[in-house]
């Protein structure tokens, strides 16, 4: 490897968010590792990466051995990890009161935004505390939903108010091995997941409204900046969100 090269795991990375940070990255010449569950959209983002190399490798982070088979991947081809963004969650089924929540559904987002986002952090972790020389960073993907909750979104932001604890608990452990972790809150980027911001969503006061997004790439921006900060350096919590959302006032 390269000494100059900088090795960054996004998972999530075939479309949305991840797609735009994976690019963002591998633009400013990082290597990225692009993981996420379908091939074909991995490869599609990996198409228009450039100068850094990309590389895709499936993996689905609920699953255990897909999470270790995806660092050992990444240990055995460049020998170290400097970044990981621990993107990929769901929103779940959509807006479903608390009492209605089917437990299947409820567990599909906690499988995913938690213990998903847990595994991943976990393999890395080790890899940068293991590797010479040691250390790394993490960014976790939290949300605007871990201040403040939508209506009906119990699993989410349950799972988001919990990202931000696993957040706190990685920087505290990982001081005497110079891993920094941060979070950045995303509210209301243009992607699939808030396509339904834009024809109207539910609001806490019962109204429905349509709401304003921004741009993927406003975010990946943010992410850029959070990860090239020197490992003395770091960004613990950024809120990025479109500036007129309905977010900090009252209703």
């Amino acid at each position: 490897m390269n000494a100059s090269q900088r090795i960054a795991v996004v998972t999530g990375a075939g479309s949305g968010i991840g797609r735009a940070v994976a690019l963002t990255l591998s633009g400013a010449g990082w290597t990225v590792v692009l993981a996420g569950r379908r091939a074909g959209a991995l490869e599609s983002a990996a198409a228009g990466a450039g100068p850094g190399e990309a590389v895709c490798v499936p993996a689905d982070v609920t699953d255990p051995r897909a999470v270790t088979a995806l660092f050992a991947d990444v240990r055995d081809r460049f020998g170290r990890l400097d970044l990981l963004f621990n993107n990929a969650g769901t929103f779940g089924p959509g807006s479903v009161p608390v009492e209605e929540l089917a437990y299947e559904d409820w567990r599909g987002v906690v499988d995913v935004n938690l213990t998903g986002a847990f595994l991943c952090a976990q393999a890395a972790f080790r890899l940068m505390k293991e590797q010479d020389p040691q250390g790394g960073r993490i960014i976790n993907n939290g949300s605007v939903s871990a201040h403040s909750p939508r209506p009906h979104s119990v699993a989410y932001t349950a799972t988001k108010h919990a990202v931000t604890g696993l957040t706190k608990s990685l920087s505290l452990d990982g001081r005497p091995y110079r891993i920094a972790c941060g979070q950045i809150d995303i509210g209301n980027a243009a992607t699939d997941m808030t396509e339904r911001m834009r024809h109207g969503v539910l609001q806490a006061s019962g109204a429905t409204a349509v709401e304003p997004v921004m741009d993927a790439a406003d975010v990946a921006r943010t992410v850029l900046h959070m990860a090239e900060l020197p490992l003395d350096a770091n960004v613990q919590f950024a809120t990025v969100m479109a500036t007129a959302m309905p977010y900090v006032g009252r209703g």
